[in-house]
Formats: C-alpha cells, sequence, structure tokens
C-alpha cells in the first residue's frame, strides 16, 4: 500500500486490462470513468501517478493542464495516453502538464516497466536521507488515503523516547545505530502490504491491518525492549538509566531509550485531515506511558468512547518536602512569585498529583524511601523528583528513582531553572 494510481479512461475492458497490470500489495490502482469522479478522486487520494486517456469527453492537453494545476502542491506524474502518434500531438501535451506519453496501442509489458519506473522515481525522491524510509510528505499523503479508503485499517506511531538524551551520551553514531535497529525490527515483522514511514526524527507511522495491529505493537515493544541493553554501557545497562553529562545536567537522572505505540484500529470518526489524525495518535501513545520501558496503547471502535482521548494537562503545582523551615518558607515565597501552586501536603492515592516534588534525603537518607515509594506509584509517573542532600551520594540518590539530584548548599536560581526545565518538557523521563 505505498503508492497509488489514478486511471482515468472511458473504457472498460482496456482501463481494466491498464490496471491489472500494475497492482500488486504495494501498489493500489483506481479507476474513473468521468471527469468529475476523476477531479474528486484527485483531491481526496492524492494519487503518484495519473494516467489520462484521450477517451475522456475533453481535450487531452487541456485537462493535463487542469491537473497541473489541481496538484500543484503534491506534484504527481500525468501520463497521457493517446491514440495519435504525431509529434505534435506528443508535444502539445507535453507542454501542458504532462510528464510522460504513450502511443496506443501500447505494448502492456512496456506500460507496466514505464509505470514501475515513474513510481520508483516518486518513492525515491521522497526518502530520508538517513533511515531511506518515506518522509512525512509522503506519510501524510498515505495517512489522507486511509481516511478516504473504505477499505479497514491500523494506523500506529511508534515514538522513540529519551533519544536526544542517548545521543547526548554515546554520539550521534549511536544514536543512529539504535534507530537503524529499530527500523530492521519493525520491518522484519511487517507483512508485504504493509507501509513504514518516517513522521520525524523519533516518530515513525505504521499502517497495516486491523487484525494484527496489536499483535505487532506488542511483538516491536518486547523485541526492542529485549535488544536495547545492548547499546548501553554495563554500568548504565546495570544501574537501569542513564546520567547526563556535563556541569550543569550532571546530577540528572534519565531513564533507558523505550519506544511507546499509539495506535487506532479502524476508528476514524470525526477524523477529517492527516493533521488531526497524527494529533489523535500522539494523545493514544501519552497513554501507553509508564514509568520505564516500553509500551503500546490502541484505540478500537468498539472501545471507543466519546471524549475518551485527552491529552495531558499540565498543574502547575509543586510539593515540597524541607525539613528547614526557612528554606522551605523561602522555596514557596519565590515558587509562587514565579506563578506556581505550593504545598507541602501530597495524598498519595490522589490522581492529581503535583507535577514536581522537591524532596530533602535528610541525613539519614529517609527522604529516599519516600522517594522509591512515590516512583513506584502509577499516578507518580508524569511527577518529576528533585531530591537536594547535604549527603553527596549522588548513585545512592537516583537508584533511588530521583529523576534530579541537587547537592546542597544550591542557589535557590539554579533550582528556579530546574523547575522551569521540567515543567516546559513535561515529556522528558
Amino acid at each position: 500500500m505505498l503508492s497509488n494510481v489514478l486511471i482515468i479512461d472511458k473504457r472498460k475492458e482496456l482501463s481494466t486490462k491498464y490496471k491489472k497490470s500494475i497492482e500488486d500489495e504495494q501498489t493500489s490502482v483506481i479507476i474513473s470513468r468521468n471527469l468529475k469522479d476523476a477531479m474528486l478522486k484527485i483531491q481526496t487520494t492524492d494519487p503518484d501517478i495519473i494516467i489520462v486517456s484521450d477517451s475522456i469527453d475533453e481535450e487531452l492537453a487541456g485537462f493535463c493542464s487542469k491537473i497541473r494545476t489541481l496538484t500543484y502542491n503534491t506534484r504527481p506524474v500525468i501520463i497521457a495516453l493517446s491514440k495519435s502518434a504525431d509529434s505534435s500531438d506528443r508535444i502539445l501535451v507535453l507542454e501542458n502538464g504532462a510528464d510522460d506519453f504513450l502511443s496506443e496501442p501500447v505494448n502492456i509489458d512496456e506500460f507496466k516497466i514505464r509505470i514501475k519506473a515513474h513510481l520508483r522515481r516518486d518513492i525515491e525522491s521522497n526518502l530520508d536521507n538517513k533511515t531511506l524510509l518515506p518522509n512525512e510528505k509522503y506519510v501524510r499523503k498515505a495517512l489522507k488515503r486511509i481516511l478516504n479508503s473504505e477499505s479497514k485499517n491500523a494506523v500506529l506511531l511508534v515514538g522513540i523516547e529519551n533519544l536526544g538524551n542517548y545521543r547526548s551520551i554515546y554520539s550521534d553514531v549511536a544514536g543512529d545505530k539504535l534507530v537503524q535497529t529499530l527500523i530492521a525490527i519493525t520491518k522484519s515483522a511487517l507483512d508485504t502490504a504493509d507501509f513504514l514511514g518516517q513522521l520525524n526524527d523519533t516518530n515513525f507511522i505504521i499502517i497495516t491491518n486491523p487484525y494484527s495491529a496489536e499483535k505487532l505493537a506488542a511483538f516491536l515493544t518486547f523485541a526492542f525492549d529485549t535488544v536495547a541493553p545492548k547499546f548501553y554501557s554495563s554500568a548504565d545497562a546495570k544501574r537501569g538509566y542513564m546520567m547526563l553529562k556535563g556541569d550543569r545536567m550532571a546530577g540528572m537522572r534519565v531513564n533507558p531509550v523505550s519506544i511507546l505505540i499509539g495506535g487506532i484500529v479502524d476508528n476514524y470518526n470525526l477524523i477529517n485531515t492527516p493533521e488531526e489524525l497524527v494529533e489523535r495518535l500522539y494523545s493514544i501513545k501519552k497513554i501507553a506511558k509508564i514509568p520505564s520501558g516500553s509500551n503500546y496503547a490502541v484505540d478500537r471502535l468498539k472501545l471507543a468512547g466519546e471524549n475518551s482521548v485527552q491529552s495531558v494537562s499540565r498543574n502547575n503545582s509543586i510539593y515540597i518536602n524541607e525539613p528547614d523551615d526557612a528554606l522551605a518558607l523561602l522555596l514557596r515565597t519565590t515558587l509562587e512569585l514565579q506563578g506556581y501552586n505550593t504545598t507541602d501536603t501530597i495524598d498519595t492515592d490522589s490522581n492529581e498529583q503535583p507535577e514536581i516534588i522537591i524532596l530533602d534525603s535528610n541525613d539519614d537518607l529517609s527522604g529516599l524511601d519516600i522517594c522509591r515509594d512515590l516512583k513506584s506509584r502509577l499516578n507518580f509517573v508524569n511527577s518529576k523528583i528533585i531530591v537536594t542532600s547535604n549527603i553527596h551520594d549522588k548513585s545512592a540518590i537516583l537508584d533511588a528513582g530521583a529523576d534530579l539530584y541537587l547537592p546542597k548548599p544550591y542557589e535557590i536560581s539554579d533550582l528556579i531553572q530546574w523547575v522551569e526545565y521540567f515543567t516546559k518538557n513535561s515529556n522528558f523521563n
């Protein structure tokens, strides 16, 4: 389902013959018998190739010019079919927007090879330079076809989490190899009719049949988590997290690279554009987020409810656990002046948890037990924990689950910068 061809031809038998010669698992072909239907299909399916026969009720060169004007953004390949072999007719059609001209009767093998050559060039011009996958432009075109198709399909958004942090520690080359590994794993699990494209540097789109979507998502999360530890140093693999480098970032704990998958199975109600579909997939992918490791969430028609997929909202709340009353007052006052809501109490059973937790380790490190307890609770998955401590044992603090270790004494301005960082980077983990 990689390419789409539109044939505009009034002749039933010949157009069907053309369709059968080029249609396969990677190429879908649709036929329009009249101009009104053809113009509608051009707008709804964004075909990669448009084959126009001179059997239509309009002058061929003029119609090619209209198509080129209508599709100036997507720029499909236009191939004209004509019973004329006159060079002046050929030149006129090519001057009016056609990319190729075939005189009928055409050898069916030559016809097939020419179309496949045009499709190959079109795909190659829309490949990402690094991954060699169809790029964002082509992906959005494929999603538009899904929304206007009568066939049942499933769409999966596969996102790589923490790749930027991994690159900063292990280099861009190592990051590229990790991405290539994910792509290789994915390709090995796809059927020949499935589509894999790249939405951006860390997100990929899979279009597959609705019956294997969840099995595919389960396999990808399992396979990636199985192979991912091979891309870490033995120390990071043993700890189960990475520590960023640099003077300012040295105390930050970040989870290993993982993948989150959001999917929709034949449930495109109220989705009209590829942009709306991508936004919905991102929302579903957020639901799959867990404290660590890869996971997936799939929205099926039978499970869907009105407004069931919501974006994660930010509550701008900060919990402060600081035994020094003077410092606690200073922190509350300063943060509230910055527009945050502060509290010194917390209900661990509530689903409404603070965005940021500032927690002192205490001299006996009892604060780390609190940190471990909070990190083990699913309702704290989106909360970031900053542990401050007079005891400078960074490994022990990060092993307890802290997202950041801030040694005492610290500058209030430094703490404020970290709070702003975490609140602005809500997907950081």
